[in-house]
Order: C-alpha cells, then sequence, then structure tokens
C-alpha cells in the first residue's frame, strides 16, 4: 500500500479487548482495513468507550452491529492501528471475554441488544457467579436453586470466587431449575444484576491483601424470565461455552492470567541491570524465554482459531496448563532475583495491585547483577504477583482438571470412572 509506513518488528503489547497481552510479532503489511480505521482515527482522535463499541472496534471478530466479523488479519490490522495511535478499549474482562461471547451465542435478540453495546462500551462490568462452597471443581453439583414462579426464578444459594463482583452491575448465573434430573441437565444459565434485592456479597481478602473476590448470597431473589439465557436446563452446556472462553482469557501472557508483567518484563530489567553471572540464575532465565516462546506460539494458533469464530477446544486447556505454570516460575526467579529486597513489601500496599489493575510497573530492584545487595525499593507488583501466583493452577479449573481435559481429549486416553450422560470426569470439574 503506497504510504504506509513500515514499523519493524511491530508488537501490540495489549490486546484492551480484554485487558489481556496479545503479542503478534510481525511486521505491517498491506490491507485494505488500514486506511479504514486510520480515517476512522483521524476523524475520532480521542473516542470513548462507546464510539470505540459502536465503530466494531473493541470486538471486531464478533458479527456486525457489534463487531465486523473481521477475519484475524482484519483484527490484527486494527489492533496495530489503534495501538500506534495510542488508544485503548474498554476493559471488562469477564463481560467481553465470557460472558459476551455466551449471550451472542445463545441470548436472545433482546438480550443482545440490551446488553452487548453496554458492555463492549466498558459502562456496564460483568462478573461471573457459577463456583459455589461445595461446588467448585464439581461445578455440576451446584444447590443453587432457581424456581420457577410465574415470569420469575426465585433463587437461594449462594456463590464463592466471584471475581470483581463489588464493581460490577451484572453477573452470569449458574442455578438448578431441576433437582430431579441429572446433576448436569437440571442446570440454567441466567444474567444477574447485583442490584436486585436479596442479592448480598461478603468481600474475601486474600493473603496479597487485596478485595478481589466475594462470597455472594441469594435469600429469595427475583429474576425475571426474560432473563435467562437459552432453554430451562441447557445451563450446563453455555457454561462450556463460558468456561472455553475463560481459559483462553486467562493463558494470555502476563504471567498473572494475562495481566501484569510478563517473562519479556523481567528479561528487559535483568539486561537493563547488566545480566547475572550465576550459571543457575542464567539457566533459570534462558529456561523461562524458551517456555514464554513456545506460549507464544500456542496463543497465536488459540487466538487464530478464536478470532476465526470457532470456539475454544481442548487447546485451550494445554495453554492454560502451560501458562499457570510459566506464570508461577515468573514471580519465583523474580523473587530470587531481588534477593533479600524480596523479602520486602515494596513502595506501596500490595492490596493496591489486584491482577486487573496493574499499573505496568515493572521494576525489581536496581542492584547490578540483581546480588540481592540494594534493599531500597522493591517494586510491588512482583511482591503482588509472588502471593498471587499459587492461586494460578487453581482458579479457571485446576492444574488436574486441565490434564484430564487433554488426556481424554488431545491424547485420546480411556475417559475417568465418573462418566455421566456421556460426559467424562473432566468435563463435570472445574475450579472456582
Amino acid at each position: 500500500m503506497p504510504g504506509t509506513p513500515k514499523r519493524e518488528g511491530f508488537r501490540a503489547d495489549k490486546d484492551m479487548s480484554y485487558g489481556h497481552d496479545m503479542d503478534f510479532d510481525v511486521d505491517d503489511f498491506e490491507h485494505p482495513m488500514r486506511d479504514t480505521v486510520r480515517a476512522w482515527i483521524e476523524a475520532n482522535p480521542n473516542p470513548t468507550g462507546r464510539q470505540l463499541a459502536e465503530a466494531g472496534y473493541v470486538a471486531p471478530h464478533w458479527p456486525a452491529p457489534y463487531g465486523l466479523g473481521s477475519d484475524p488479519l482484519e483484527q490484527m490490522v486494527i489492533d496495530q492501528e489503534l495501538q500506534a495511535a495510542g488508544i485503548r478499549r474498554p476493559s471488562n474482562a469477564i463481560g467481553i471475554g465470557w460472558s459476551g461471547p455466551t449471550i451472542l451465542h445463545a441470548g436472545t435478540d433482546e438480550q443482545k441488544d440490551r446488553y452487548l453495546l453496554p458492555m463492549l462500551a466498558g459502562e456496564e462490568i460483568w462478573c461471573q457467579m457459577f463456583s459455589e462452597p461445595e461446588a467448585g471443581s464439581d461445578l455440576a453439583a451446584l444447590a443453587t436453586r432457581a424456581v420457577r414462579d410465574g415470569d420469575e426464578y426465585v433463587i437461594n444459594g449462594s456463590k464463592i470466587w466471584t471475581s470483581g463482583g463489588h464493581q460490577s452491575q451484572f453477573g452470569i448465573l449458574l442455578a438448578r431449575t431441576d433437582p430431579d434430573v441429572s446433576k448436569h441437565r437440571g442446570i440454567s444459565y441466567f444474567i444477574c444484576p447485583t442490584d436486585l434485592p436479596g442479592l448480598t456479597m461478603s468481600p474475601i481478602v486474600d493473603m496479597t491483601t487485596a478485595h478481589s473476590f466475594n462470597e455472594c448470597f441469594f435469600d429469595d431473589v427475583r429474576i425475571p424470565a426474560s432473563l435467562r439465557v437459552g432453554e430451562e436446563g441447557d445451563g450446563w452446556r453455555l457454561a462450556k461455552v463460558t468456561l472455553s472462553n475463560e481459559r483462553v482469557q486467562l493463558s494470555a501472557s502476563g504471567s498473572l492470567w494475562g495481566a501484569g508483567p510478563s517473562a519479556s518484563n523481567l528479561l528487559d530489567l535483568v539486561r537493563e541491570a547488566g545480566g547475572t553471572a550465576d550459571p543457575v540464575q542464567r539457566q533459570q532465565l534462558a529456561g523461562l524465554h524458551a517456555a514464554a516462546e513456545v506460549l507464544r506460539l500456542n496463543r497465536l494458533r488459540t487466538l487464530s482459531s478464536r478470532l476465526a469464530g470457532r470456539t475454544p477446544g481442548p487447546e485451550a486447556s494445554i495453554q492454560k496448563i502451560m501458562a499457570d505454570e510459566h506464570g508461577q516460575h515468573v514471580m519465583e526467579i523474580a523473587k530470587s532475583l531481588a534477593g533479600a529486597a524480596g523479602m520486602l513489601e515494596g513502595s506501596g500496599p500490595a492490596g493496591e495491585l489486584p491482577p486487573h489493575a496493574q499499573t505496568g510497573a515493572t521494576e525489581i530492584n536496581t542492584a547490578t547483577e540483581f546480588d540481592g545487595t540494594d534493599s531500597s525499593w522493591v517494586d510491588p507488583v512482583w511482591h503482588y504477583g509472588y502471593l498471587f501466583s499459587p492461586a494460578l493452577t487453581l482458579g479457571g479449573g485446576t492444574f488436574a482438571v486441565q490434564r484430564n481435559i487433554v488426556a481424554e481429549k488431545v491424547l485420546g486416553l480411556p475417559r475417568g470412572p465418573d462418566v455421566e450422560q456421556g460426559l467424562s470426569w473432566s468435563e463435570s470439574r472445574r475450579a472456582g
């Protein structure tokens, strides 16, 4: 394309549709969409979230009128141009990444018209109400009841590990509508406004001191039947659609479920500080680089499949297994490199730095070769990340659940003993 400048080795550091890294390491290439996006940016140099959503640029691969039905190449061009212009998409990870695709898949026209554009614009934040105190890994054993009463459902029960629920206007809710059939067949899927009478939340403060999670209590909460997504009893099938998208979202390149610093950030810091002469640390850092590159390549395959309109398959579980353990290794090595300074909390309270609100700060310390002698300053993002990292192999499907999915769906090994209604052990269990 004449007049199109080349940016060698372009890297779109942020896929801000979902708040996660998206590192397509490719040179600019000619594409008709490029001029279209540039013309739109020229006319809208400081777009609002609503303007981005109405233009279809928040989730371009979604169908019109919510997206542009973009193929992977068009998606890459749009990402590049928005990144080059310094334009950030709205942040609404659970809404855009998990809730939206499920509503697109099975929602009514009225539900799509009401909820999708405000979701894309970041005007209404969403959370997920799936796991329960006694139904985490065995999600299908959930006990929260939804009893039909005329044009409403009356909800009673509780949910736990509801990320960001205290900041959300809506949640996606699983509840049991028929207790007399198999546990997988008696579940329905709802859109749940968080301000309904009888719905209360209790904060869960983890060892990082952050309030990221909540326990939700439903005491005769009435949800209009019009907010049920799909048919009654079809909730388990829809939950699997949501969970497949969740695993894609949680396996992006940032070390904390796609947020926070990455292995590349850590390696850059080591280079800037003069490197390390310790042979063990050098080997660990080389391993981090190799693992990050394998994850990047597999992530491109997964994202290409998703952007082409295919529901994520078992490859999402492969990615999540690798990404979770890799994230833990990044944080462990970062703490080790900080030496004695790694015992310090840092320059600010860790509670101010949940994974979805990282500032991008990545400094560990300024000691030459990371010998641990400078304990004057340690960025709290690493302190927070180290404390949070044990959760990485539990949330969104435990490491054991993901390995069962890979064993059965990828390697073709026999299903486990708890097979019910044609569903394998791994499909009937999922972490909170």
